[in-house]
């Protein structure tokens, strides 16, 4: 029983509604017992919406744009519908992380997912039509929603040495920080030289970039000074000043022509506040099994395993990552609700595929609102409500560029790294794949490959030094299931498919 010290402030002889529904928020979200607050949580959760809002804007450009193997777009297939897959993307990403708060009591949120949306619009939907592509997305998330009832996916969670899971959690800090750097055109691509340079031609020279400097040293001075809010403001104040530089000085979108222009968004206040698409329109346009009768099933099971190795485990990199950060993950290395995480995740792919937005996935920029203090589900269902609202005011969503959400991401991504220490370097063992799994995940943009990475070494490390014993049954299975992923490409192509 609580003591009455803790409990809230009432009347003596009557009780007060208002306290006792926050007080039963607090207990079904545990607020208190994980040393939050209610106005911590809300700060949390908006912090990460519009950390991860982009994704509106992002997704429909990638999968309303593209063609399937028929010339067809998705949604009436004559033309780009922009609009509707950006509805479509906003109401699942809302629902699913509604649900990840109330079922799995985290503060992660989900959202189409990046990179997977890119391998269904340029792979799968390349070979087929787009229904059946959705329907591939469909099935590939049933099959991991099985794998989470059965025990699989939580059991492979737990048999993850403890070190590798920290390895995992400073390998998603680097990677977090090298896609605000990437995001906001601080560091870019260049066709010749080294791989990556510094703004435009290894120089600082576009007022965008600036924002984005002022952003993040702003930003990382708040946190420093543990300024309640801290992340929230710095998203907040960036967007601001983007405003009024674009008024100023007229940077316009970003281009090939115009590389000093803005990214994703150009901060300019919009006509209209309000536009409204029916995103359930969507749920009619996905084929579940359409696609075996339009290529071979080996290809389908190529293409399934593909998404479903992916999805797997940049859930589960991002479940420790974030986890971690929040502090959830207990000395065992064991997540609370695991298995509600997991299940919630998997059916997020499920209604990816069936509202044709590809499948959706935890979000490592959930670390946003952790660093702002959230820690328990309730800052999932203010982000998920935000992304309902957004499906009526996608226009103000679009006025944010990356480069005032990104500093964010580098701050968070600071923070996610500090946890290396707890690595002991001294152990080859443990730190020859540690090492691989917290560089390859930023080099090669990737959570899984970093994961991938970290667990083949490993196995091969162990068994080398005559320690095969000590590898747990799941490690050896999971890490054969990596050398398949890795070898899928040589395989495709000696199969011709």
């Amino acid at each position: 029983m609580r003591s009455p010290a803790l409990l809230p402030e009432r009347d003596c002889c009557h009780s007060s509604p208002v306290s006792d529904r926050t007080t039963a928020i607090d207990r079904f979200f545990a607020i208190s017992a994980r040393g939050s607050t209610v106005s911590r949580e809300i700060r949390g959760g908006l912090a990460t919406f519009f950390t991860m809002a982009y994704i509106v804007v992002l997704n429909p450009i990638i999968i309303a744009n593209g063609q399937d193997v028929e010339k067809q777009f998705i949604g009436d297939g004559s033309a780009p519908n922009v609009a509707l897959v950006a509805a479509g993307t906003a109401f699942v990403a809302g629902v699913m992380t509604i649900l990840m708060g109330v079922v799995g009591r985290v503060p992660f949120a989900m959202a189409a997912g990046l990179g997977l949306n890119t391998f269904v619009t340029f792979n799968i939907a390349g070979v087929m039509s787009w229904e059946e592509a959705m329907g591939l997305v469909f099935l590939e998330g049933v099959i991991i929603a099985v794998l989470v009832l059965t025990g699989f996916r939580v059991a492979v969670f737990n048999a993850i040495p403890a070190q590798l899971k920290t390895a995992i959690s400073v390998g998603i800090g680097l990677f977090i920080a090298l896609i605000g750097f990437v995001d906001a055109g601080f560091v870019r691509r260049v066709a010749v030289g080294p791989p990556l340079e510094m703004g435009i031609g290894g120089a600082l020279t576009s007022w965008p970039i600036l924002v984005f400097v002022v952003g993040l040293l702003a930003t990382a001075a708040l946190v420093a000074r543990k300024v309640k809010g801290a992340i929230l403001i710095g998203i907040v104040g960036t967007t601001v000043l983007a405003v009024i530089v674009e008024a100023l000085a007229k940077a316009g979108q970003a281009s090939a022509e115009n590389p000093g222009g803005w990214q994703l968004n150009v901060p300019t206040m919009p006509k209209t506040l309000f536009d409204f698409h029916n995103p359930l329109t969507l749920f009619t346009e996905f084929d579940p099994f359409g696609a075996f009768s339009r290529v071979s099933v080996l290809l389908v099971a190529l293409l399934v395993f593909t998404l479903l190795i992916t999805d797997f485990f940049d859930t589960m990199g991002t479940m420790v990552g974030v986890g971690r950060q929040a502090g959830l993950v207990g000395e065992d290395g064991v997540l609370p609700r695991t298995r509600e995480i997991l299940l919630v995740d998997s059916l997020g792919a499920a209604a990816g595929g069936a509202g044709s937005v590809s499948s959706n996935t935890t979000y490592i920029e959930s670390a946003a609102g952790v660093g702002e203090g959230a820690r328990t589900g309730l800052a999932s269902v203010v982000t998920g409500l935000l992304f309902l609202v957004a499906i009526f005011f996608a226009p103000l969503v679009a006025v944010v560029p990356y480069e005032a959400a990104t500093p964010a991401l580098v701050v968070v991504g600071f923070l996610m790294m500090t946890s290396v220490r707890e690595i002991d370097f001294s152990d080859y063992e443990l730190a020859i794949p540690a090492f691989l799994t917290i560089v390859v995940m930023p080099f090669t943009y990737s959570i899984s490959n970093g994961v991938g990475a970290g667990f083949v070494s490993y196995v091969l490390i162990k068994v080398v030094r005559g320690k095969a014993r000590e590898i747990h049954p799941l490690m050896w299975v999971v890490s054969a299931m990596f050398l398949l992923y890795f070898a899928l490409g040589p395989i495709r192509a000696l199969l011709g498919v």
